[in-house]
């Protein structure tokens, strides 16, 4: 079943709220300020049954220029706009700014309703409707019909029912199979339910017992309870205007502008890319740097625009890109639709489209920036999925790969095997451009070329100092991908958080092996007995730096393992160590520190020293406080 939102627009004081309680029953002004004032202060909303039975989502907006902030929170989510027009004023300045908000946000499908009609005659109504309809002719609502009404007598309610149906019949049905998404529109609470929260669910389906996450403030709750027009149920589908009862948060966490989403699918953002229609009535040019308030989903946010072309503004009546550096955190999605007005004085400048909610910040506007942006724009996914893996030169994981795209996991699945040839799976949830692969590589191979020739006893670069100098985020994920992606490929090493070049190793040159020699004969005649790097350093006369080199290099040559740290066995004493273990177990059927210190002639401290680090490497075991066994039995030194 197709769930659909209608919404009004028009001029304050043309009866819409009037109008809507006339056809619902039900008055939509629910703050005592509105009834008193006789005047819509913010949104409000009714059901209406429509002439098949059908029960669809009223939400009726002010038409005062001063709450426009409030009707463009209630124009999220339309799909039909009630557009009403006074028969005793005809149209006005809020009928157009109405008008151009909807256009702006792509509502489709309307009706016009002349309200009053019972207070003019004939041909002053005549003289109304042509002066609608030449305001009309290059809108959307061309070809809507107009239809005279009266709340008072009840005169074409009847007819505008039925057009009504008619609007509704043809408007586009809602996505429900993509994640399930709703900006907030209404916080409040409940007496023995706690926080309710209500707005127009614009995509997928919600359960009671769904996992929730609320964006910007990532806050993660549980569906408590739903309800539909006042009634329970246990799911809502895209187009519903659903109430939600939330799970261990207060109203106090909340607010308009907020939105809930499944967990995963929305991050919140500061910048955004977008194409922008400028007003052909707008003031003057928009250019880089204007300061504006962007009217997304249910949220006002202040930022300032970057123009993203040569000449750094739109002149009104054009369009072009441009990215919205928020002064807040923000969410939005791809596709979503917005309005943007000056600052001050508020003066409505546009609207347009989100292509990119989460965009990089742009220094210089390239061939390649433009290119992705029109392939967004197109809206073809197979034309966007390239575009959007080339912007991510890092690669993505396949979540956020189908958040960007805004489609579902199976069409994602079947975009990257038409794809194959172009997209490099680095794991299974993890993807990139063959393009920016093949970069990101070759950067690699030159950092740790050039690293190894300037550090040439160094087993290889720190991944921290990698990842930065690769420019990858600073969470680590993608290096993570990157490397074993390269690792499996054999390009690059990597052990103890460092990564060399398969084909390094360290090069001594003779006088450096030679120092190795002596500090391995040095260890060898201590014996289970480590000597600390000093003690080394005074024996070899050698600086201790160069020791603690020479003893990692020995380390990666196999030459030397660690026992903790700063403690070191040569190889040839580990395993005399694991042969007199091994010996002595099989004969008596275990061993003690005591046991070892005898059999060694060393002391206690070297002793429990040597059995912790066989236990640790899984060569022994202990079975009591004392005592212990062989792993394997049977194992090889």
């Amino acid at each position: 079943m197709k769930h659909v939102i209608i919404g009004t627009a028009g001029h304050v004081d043309h009866g819409k709220t009037t109008l809507i309680q006339a056809l619902t029953g039900v008055n939509p002004d629910r703050l005592k300020e509105e009834q008193a004032r006789g005047m819509t202060i913010d949104i409000g909303f009714a059901p209406l049954t429509l002439p098949d039975g059908t029960t669809v989502s009223i939400v009726d907006v002010p038409g005062h220029e001063r709450f426009l902030k409030n009707m463009l929170a209630g124009a999220t989510g339309v799909d039909v706009v009630l557009l009403v027009v006074a028969a005793d004023e005809s149209v006005m300045p809020q009928t157009v700014e109405h008008l151009n908000i909807l256009r702006f946000l792509d509502v489709r499908q309307g009706v016009v309703a002349v309200t009053k009609s019972d207070l003019v005659d004939e041909a002053w109504m005549q003289a109304v409707q042509e002066d609608i309809r030449e305001h009309l002719k290059d809108t959307f609502l061309a070809q809507a019909p107009i239809i005279p009404v009266s709340a008072i007598t009840g005169k074409g309610l009847e007819k505008l029912r039925h057009a009504l149906l008619s609007a509704v019949s043809r408007a586009r049905a809602r996505n429900t199979a993509l994640p399930y998404r709703l900006p907030i529109d209404r916080v409040f609470t409940v007496q023995g339910f706690g926080t309710v929260v209500t707005g127009t669910l614009v995509s997928g389906t919600i359960q009671v017992g769904d996992p929730v996450e609320i964006l910007p403030q990532k806050l993660i709750s549980r569906v408590r309870g739903l309800q539909i027009h006042g009634v329970k149920v246990d799911r809502a589908e895209a187009g519903s205007r659903v109430a939600v009862n939330l799970a261990g948060i207060s109203p106090e966490q909340l607010e308009r502008g907020a939105q809930i989403s499944a967990p995963g699918v929305l991050v919140p953002t500061v910048r955004m890319d977008a194409v922008l229609q400028i007003l052909g009535e707008a003031p003057k040019p928009v250019r880089t740097h204007d300061r504006v308030r962007l009217y997304v989903g249910t949220d006002e946010v202040i930022g300032r625009l970057v123009v993203l072309n040569d000449s750094k503004q739109i002149p009104p009546g054009d369009q072009g890109y441009i990215q919205f550096r928020a002064e807040k955190p923000f969410v939005c999605a791809r596709g979503d639709r917005f309005v943007i007005r000056s600052y001050s004085p508020m003066q409505l400048l546009g609207g347009g489209m989100v292509l990119d909610p989460n965009a990089p910040l742009h220094r210089k506007v390239t061939p390649q920036l433009l290119q992705a942006l029109q392939a967004r724009e197109k809206g073809r996914v197979e034309d966007m999925l390239e575009s959007v893996l080339l912007a991510a030169p890092h690669g993505l994981s396949r979540r956020e790969l189908a958040m960007k795209l805004s489609v579902e996991e199976d069409k994602l699945e079947a975009l990257l095997q038409q794809a194959q040839e172009k997209v490099i799976h680095l794991q299974e949830s993890y993807v990139i451009h063959t393009t920016c692969l093949q970069a990101l590589t070759e950067r690699l191979q030159h950092l740790l070329q050039t690293y190894h020739q300037r550090y040439p006893l160094r087993a290889g670069m720190p991944k921290e100092e990698l990842k930065t100098a690769l420019g990858l985020p600073p969470d680590g994920k993608a290096l993570n991908h990157l490397l074993a992606y390269w690792t499996s490929r054999e390009i690059v090493k990597s052990a103890a958080g460092i990564v060399r070049l398969s084909n390094f190793v360290v090069q001594l040159n003779p006088h450096q092996e030679r120092l190795l020699q002596r500090i391995e004969k040095f260890y060898t005649e201590c014996d289970l007995i480590i000597p600390s790097i000093e003690e080394v350093s005074r024996a070899v006369k050698a600086p201790p730096d160069a020791i603690a080199t020479l003893l990692r290099i020995g380390l990666e040559q196999g030459r030397f393992v660690r026992v903790a740290e700063g403690l070191y066995y040569p190889q040839s004493t580990l395993n005399r160590l694991k042969a007199t273990v091994r010996n002595y177990i099989q004969q008596h059927g275990s061993i003690t520190v005591a046991k070892l210190r005898d059999i060694t002639q060393t002391n206690r401290k070297a002793c429990l020293i040597a059995l912790e680090y066989l236990d640790a490497c899984g060569f022994t075991r202990r079975i009591n406080d004392t005592e212990r066994i062989l792993v394997n039995a049977s194992a090889e030194e």
